[in-house]
């Protein structure tokens, strides 16, 4: 049998001089990983000094919005938002519960970044439903029954709210039974079912249990509401009943399905 030729000889020593089709392939797939993991460690390497360490993502300037009795003055120092900061490092979370806690008047606050030098605020007030008197003074009370703000001048169009919870002995138990701050939200929830039309002559809303409150209108007039269950029922009661007995002074919808007028 003849043996290999030296043209074959030869073919057999160009192949085994390298290394074989498989392990070429995993040393290109070994230097493809490396290249990629010193890019991404230079990548974030970048990002991290891009972040903390450049002048070009710090905090240059504080804008705000939404205020209406409160001045961007006031939102801006309550806030103390730091400037000349990394964009990255402002705890925004601090930032609005300092504004929560000092200006009780924000009912909602949203701290945006607004890259790559700015911080806003996007403030909510509170809008007055009741005012308490207080010695010379008023209290706020918002939608929610939050006493928020005290101000020197009643706000117009606000009607008053009395509290005559120690009157009976029946007052006196709900007041132990629910908590002033309770009857003072369920007032506010009256407040705010009131219809549109009864609410602009509206002057007091009292309070004399939880299922014992009526309002004190402009004209003289007043309205048995209940409790503040039903609201918008009872509103759509006390419009109709108004409009079938315009010369009534007395008016219950406590009972909405079951309402009553009298007096002329």
């Amino acid at each position: 049998m003849a043996g290999p030729t030296t043209a074959e000889r030869g073919e057999r020593q160009q192949e085994s001089s390298g290394p074989p089709p498989a392990r070429r392939l995993r040393l290109r797939r070994l230097r493809m990983i490396i290249i990629l993991a010193v890019l991404l460690v230079l990548l974030g390497a970048g990002t991290v000094w891009l972040l903390y360490g450049s002048q070009w993502v710090r905090v240059e300037r504080v804008s705000i919005s939404g205020t209406r009795v409160l001045t961007p003055a006031q939102v801006r120092e309550a806030a103390q938002v730091p400037v000349g900061v990394p964009m990255i490092s402002v705890d925004t979370d601090a930032i609005e519960t300092r504004l929560r806690r000092k200006l009780p008047r924000i009912d909602t606050v949203d701290v945006v970044r607004s890259w790559p030098h700015g911080i806003g605020l996007k403030v909510s007030e509170r809008t007055p439903v009741l005012i308490v008197q207080k010695g010379g003074k008023f209290v706020e009370v918002d939608r929610k029954g939050v006493r928020f703000a005290t101000v020197s001048e009643a706000p117009k169009g606000i009607p008053a709210l009395e509290l005559s919870t120690s009157s009976s002995r029946s007052s006196a138990a709900s007041l132990r039974r629910f908590g002033e701050d309770r009857l003072v939200a369920e007032a506010a929830l009256v407040a705010r079912a009131i219809p549109a039309a009864v609410a602009r002559a509206t002057e007091a809303v009292k309070v004399r249990s939880y299922d014992d409150i009526s309002l004190e209108l402009s004209d003289g007039r007043n309205v048995l509401w209940g409790s503040s269950e039903k609201g918008a029922a009872k509103a759509r009661t006390l419009t109709a009943l108004m409009k079938a007995a315009p010369d009534a002074r007395h008016f219950d919808v406590s009972v909405p399905t079951a309402p009553a007028s009298s007096g002329s």
